[in-house]
């Protein structure tokens, strides 16, 4: 009797879908307790990755599942800014092992497992003020929509842009912007309402009227005014970003 309680929790995991971590709350959701799930190491049944997470061994983690995983623990993670908009369509040489760049609000520290498989970085950035609802321009892909939230065209850029002059190249980053050709308005017009950065505000008017796309004007009615003056900042690579009103 007590091997066959045994198997019940293995035929269990047996079942579920590969590619994905697993913690401790979905294995005590089959029955199998924190010792059990150290047995099963010891047997070579799971892997474990670190601190109550674990996988199937011989598995090959997926980046979709493994992102969507963090969010579980991390409440707002998403894809975003530039690999956003990568895997929406919108890039420029983008490298076969590109970093990802996730983001949230909150400070966090992406655990080992993850950028040992997946080069990326965190962004800890509350680019929006808190009266925009959250989770306001973030879905999932249409191909994928069970997998976890990106931001949409319009958010996206407005994050890489908030990246320039900093882990962002300035002249990357419009090249990456000409390719934004047909945004949602009412999105982008709200997150402009709602972003506090004048500096993010300036660059997206700015360079969308440089780059003569379609829906310049559109952006600097959206945006409304920013401040006086000009908005002065000095780049790493030792130019000056300079913006108009």
């Amino acid at each position: 009797m007590a091997t066959s309680i045994k198997q019940t929790p293995i035929k269990s995991l047996a079942s579920l879908p590969r590619g994905a971590p697993l913690d401790v709350a979905l294995l005590k959701e089959l029955g199998v307790s924190s010792a059990l799930a150290s047995h099963y190491v010891r047997s070579g049944w799971l892997v474990r990755l670190g601190r109550g997470v674990f996988m199937f061994p011989n598995d090959t983690l997926q980046v979709g599942p493994s992102v969507k995983f963090l969010a579980r623990r991390l409440r707002g993670l998403h894809v975003g800014g530039k690999t956003a908009l990568a895997w929406r369509g919108v890039r420029h040489n983008v490298g076969p092992r590109e970093r990802l760049s996730l983001w949230g609000e909150l400070r966090w520290s992406l655990p080992p497992w993850f950028t040992e498989r997946f080069p990326a970085r965190y962004v800890a950035r509350k680019l929006f003020n808190s009266t925009l609802p959250a989770g306001f321009g973030l879905q999932t892909l249409p191909e994928t929509p069970d997998g976890p939230a990106v931001s949409g065209p319009e958010r996206a850029l407005l994050e890489l842009l908030s990246e320039v002059g900093a882990k962002q190249g300035r002249e990357e980053a419009r090249n990456i912007m000409e390719g934004v050709r047909s945004p949602r308005l009412d999105v982008l017009g709200r997150l402009l309402k709602h972003c506090p950065s004048v500096k993010v505000v300036r660059l997206c008017v700015q360079w969308a009227e440089e780059l003569n796309l379609d829906w310049a004007a559109d952006a600097r009615k959206l945006a409304g005014p920013r401040g006086r003056g000009r908005w002065v900042q000095k780049l790493s690579d030792g130019t000056t970003l300079i913006l108009k009103p």
